[in-house]
């Protein structure tokens, strides 16, 4: 069986996606058999750190391109190694039209899709429906996204099913210290873009002044960059909150994880979640979460690891988040939390999904 990967970017970006994309990378691998190979085709980056390819592949890599963000030089890419392979994992429903055109000229071919989240809640293209139709399965990170797959896509039921996200195995909490010495500081990690507003960075810094008096002393620090920056730090300033909120920008993994051991709460009240995985990384750090009661995020955090808002709330949001500041969080089932989204088992439920 020879199987292909298509990824927007594997090793040169630190988005969810990409940091997916990579697990699917080397479960695809370790589920191989003796005669199976993997290659990929990345749209955007060059070519894979030595020391990347070793952690996330083996010897059943048989090669990848990287397109540093070439369309023509990806889709030439694809259809040459496509058109040999048996199997396509899509890793973004921006290819599909490309996979679903494969499939005419290579009729035996199976392809699947992973629907990440908001790049799917969508009315669908003729084209986009055709290649969803043709599919084999399509795999959802959450329940969310499944529901909204089958909205737009008028597939059946078993069309789509779910495989949620997972821990990547390589991120060090070994050294961490227990969340429960950390200082009065929320954190939150998200890109500042003007497109995603909707992750509620400045419903954070509108509740702060709430929640700093019942637990003085508390601070929002927000690790991230972008276009929205400048205007968020205008509204802390205008609140009187330019001591009490630090824009830290982009965290190496390291300092992100100095960051997670230093907080109190990890808080994101974003209203499209299609997952969520910076939750499970604040929760593998014995870190409380909270998120808007909106898209996946209910299906990551329960209510042994956090606590969920109306998104838009403010009054909500502060109370919600003074009452997570003050209470005390048992470690133990935090990290469970975080164990039901390991590596291992989604390496076991893309095992399933396969073999189905």
């Amino acid at each position: 069986m020879n199987t292909l990967l298509l990824a927007p970017e594997l090793f040169n970006r630190d988005g969810g996606i990409s940091r997916m994309l990579r697990l699917y990378l080397k479960g695809l691998c370790e589920l191989a058999g003796d005669d199976d190979r993997i290659q990929f085709v990345c749209l955007n980056g060059g070519a894979a750190p030595s020391e990347d390819l070793q952690k996330y592949a083996d010897a059943h890599l048989a090669g990848g391109d990287a397109c540093g963000g070439g369309k023509i030089a990806f889709v030439w890419a694809t259809l040459r190694r496509g058109l040999a392979s048996d199997r396509v994992i899509c890793g973004h429903i921006g290819f599909l039209p490309l996979v679903g055109a494969l499939s005419i000229v290579r009729p035996r071919l199976e392809y699947y899709l992973v629907a990440h989240g908001i790049e799917v809640w969508r009315p669908y293209s003729m084209v986009e429906r055709f290649a969803l139709r043709r599919a084999r399965s399509i795999w959802c990170v959450s329940e969310y996204t499944r529901q909204q797959v089958l909205r737009y896509s008028g597939l059946p039921a078993e069309a789509a099913r779910v495989l949620p996200n997972a821990l990547d195995p390589f991120l060090d909490v070994s050294n961490r210290k227990p969340a429960a010495f950390a200082a009065p500081v929320i954190l939150t990690v998200s890109r500042l873009s003007s497109a995603d507003a909707y992750k509620g960075i400045d419903h954070l810094i509108d509740a702060l002044p709430a929640v700093r008096k019942d637990v003085p002393g508390a601070r929002l620090r927000v690790v991230g960059t972008g276009d929205a920056l400048p205007a968020l730090l205008e509204r802390a300033a205008r609140l009187g909150l330019a001591e009490a909120v630090e824009f830290t920008g982009f965290l190496s993994d390291a300092d992100l994880s100095a960051a997670f051991d230093q907080c109190r709460l990890f808080a994101l009240p974003s209203e499209r979640e299609g997952f969520g995985l910076v939750y499970l990384e604040a929760m593998s750090h014995g870190v409380p979460c909270l998120g808007a009661r909106s898209a996946g995020a209910p299906e990551v955090i329960d209510s042994h690891s956090g606590v969920l808002v109306d998104y838009g709330d403010v009054a909500g949001l502060a109370t919600a988040l003074a009452g997570a500041l003050a209470r005390e969080w048992p470690e133990g089932p935090i990290l469970e939390r975080a164990r039901h989204f390991s590596y291992l088992r989604f390496k076991d439920r893309l095992a399933s999904v396969l073999q189905a």
